[in-house]
């Protein structure tokens, strides 16, 4: 018997470019991106209510192993989530959240070492 479809909760966010965006988390995976390993957050966006389309958050591993090492532990699988979605917010407020082109693969940001310790701040670790 086939499992029934998630049910998803679908969020809004009020951006600074102006935009309400609505959006749900799809799925989590570990990826690489050349030769990169980290996690892959997929969310389902809408600008205008009618079109959905997919973007990516890509959060480096080795950001994580570094921060790591200098705070003695690992984020959590859950601080790990909650920093994806932080940069998310960031990329609607810079109005970098679009739909891709046709046939084009889903648009994505990147969480590194140059932006991981200020989203860890927003969210108070």
């Amino acid at each position: 018997m086939p499992r029934p479809d998630a049910v998803r909760r679908v969020k809004s966010y009020s951006a600074g470019d102006g935009y309400v965006y609505q959006y749900y988390f799809f799925e989590g995976n570990r990826a690489q991106r050349g030769g990169n390993h980290g996690g892959e957050f997929t969310y389902v966006v809408t600008a205008d209510r009618h079109t959905a389309f997919p973007f990516k958050i890509f959060v480096m591993q080795s950001a994580l192993d570094s921060w790591a090492k200098l705070n003695g532990r690992p984020l959590s699988s859950s601080e790990e989530y909650a920093v994806a979605k932080m940069r998310l917010f960031q990329a609607f407020d810079e109005g970098a959240v679009q739909a891709p082109a046709a046939g084009q693969p889903a648009r994505e940001v990147i969480v590194d070492e140059s932006n991981l310790e200020e989203l860890l701040g927003r969210l108070g670790i």
